[in-house]
């Protein structure tokens, strides 16, 4: 095989300008843990919520333990699977920023549609 005016081969060492690369180890690291923490949350949701009393409190225990283990898993399939982890602070405080913004404006949205159309709780007395 013979290398042309237009090929440049570089060994891998020289290349080390800019940022660490992922390895298959890092990939397969990140879906373990994505499936242990989709198993939690699939045993999360058939457990017997009821059986333990009616209540806001253990309402909000059950979806807002949903939703933290949810937040979780996307801030590990943005930082490692989206390469933020790797890019420059600036464009992932950005894509964070763009995500918050979106995030206030649906909860603004849902309290709008909450508080304001007389519709009433949905959650459990």
């Amino acid at each position: 095989m013979s290398a042309d005016a237009n090929t440049v081969t570089v060994p891998a060492a020289a290349h080390g300008g800019g940022h660490a690369h992922p390895t298959d180890k890092l990939f397969v690291k990140t879906a373990i843990i994505l499936a242990v923490v989709t198993a939690i949350e699939v045993a999360w949701s058939y457990l017997p919520w009821d059986d333990w009393g009616d209540g806001k409190a253990l309402y909000l225990f059950e979806v807002g333990g949903l939703l933290a283990m949810m937040a979780f898993k996307f801030f590990v399939v943005a930082s490692v699977f989206m390469h933020l982890k790797f890019d420059s602070k600036l464009l992932t405080r950005a894509f964070y920023a763009g995500l918050f913004l979106a995030l206030a404006v649906y909860l603004g949205v849902l309290a709008t549609f909450e508080f304001f159309t007389g519709g009433g709780s949905t959650l459990p007395n």
